[in-house]
């Protein structure tokens, strides 16, 4: 689906209609703690930016937005005129995200899960795509040999669902299904249930987490931000603006422990770019590696490298 390019502006300060939610990255932005007489920011008000990823790609509703990497990756394929700009809002490690329950399998482990049932919400949502990720490259499961219980539609309407994944029923959720044994396992981020019948698949996810970070070095980001291209070629100076008011809110954070989950700048996000790119092509989500720097407008390489 195409639609008509916006036009901005020719000069002069200008409001731009925002998604993006409240997380430590963006507290100090959404808080209007970093001045500007040149941006101010409309913001959605949505509970979960998610919610806003579709008007976002199939209408351009909005002049700036958070965006999962893995439904950035196949608006890039589709040829959506959009640019990411390098800066995790939100960012965490998986290996915690995918549980089992223990009435149904007393003692899962990733080695078991080819032939069974797992429920996600969206096949293509980003913490799938790690979690099927690490799965693939540090267990050997192949995500073909397992089914999907999906219950979203996917963000782009030009993307098709690869065969393994299967419809569930709208009245339920992967939570319940989880919990009622009706699923295998399920993915659930952070809808994990405190439920002493649920054990994550990944033993000692914490331990393994950290052990997978020292060798890979970076954090799997779930959410950046990204800008039309059209901001871009006619604004330059809104969207360097934007950059300096995202950089800023960004350092305002501090970060638990040593390892940083929010990076900025293309260089410190190219690991994790690679990976999703990889991950992505791996799970059919996207047909073909791309470049990180296709991702990036140019002038979004020069003020963000």
């Amino acid at each position: 689906m195409t639609f008509p390019e916006k036009t901005y502006p020719e000069a002069g300060p200008v409001s731009l209609a925002a998604n993006i939610t409240l997380y430590e990255p963006t507290r100090a932005l959404i808080n209007g703690d970093i001045a500007s007489d040149l941006v101010s920011f409309e913001f959605a008000g949505l509970k979960n930016a998610h919610s806003g990823f579709k008007d976002m790609l199939r209408r351009n509703r909005f002049d700036i937005s958070e965006m999962a990497i893995a439904t950035f990756l196949q608006a890039h394929e589709f040829g959506k005129p959009f640019s990411l700009l390098p800066v995790v809002v939100l960012g965490r490690f998986q290996h915690h995200c995918i549980g089992y329950n223990i009435e149904r399998h007393p003692n899962m482990t990733p080695a078991d899960l080819p032939g069974k049932t797992v429920g996600v919400r969206s096949y293509t949502q980003t913490t799938g795509l790690w979690i099927r990720g690490i799965l693939q490259n540090e267990y050997g499961v192949d995500p073909d040999s397992v089914t999907w219980l999906c219950f979203d539609q996917p963000h782009l309407e030009e993307y098709t669902d690869p065969p393994s994944v299967i419809r569930g029923d709208p009245a339920k959720d992967p939570v319940n299904m989880l919990l009622d044994g009706e699923v295998d396992a399920a993915i659930l981020g952070m809808n994990m249930p405190k439920d002493p019948r649920v054990r994550t698949l990944i033993e000692n996810p914490h331990e393994a987490a950290l052990d997978w970070h020292k060798r890979e070095r970076f954090v799997p980001p779930n959410h950046y931000v990204i800008v039309p291209n059209a901001l871009c070629d006619q604004r330059p100076d809104l969207v360097r603006e934007v950059w300096r008011m995202l950089v800023k809110s960004r350092a305002a954070a501090t970060p638990e422990g040593s390892i940083d989950p929010w990076p900025v700048g293309i260089a410190a996000n190219r690991k994790a770019l690679e990976a999703a790119i990889r991950f992505a092509t791996q799970q059919h989500m996207i047909t073909k590696p791309i470049t990180v720097e296709e991702l990036f407008h140019p002038l979004i390489r020069d003020i963000a490298p």
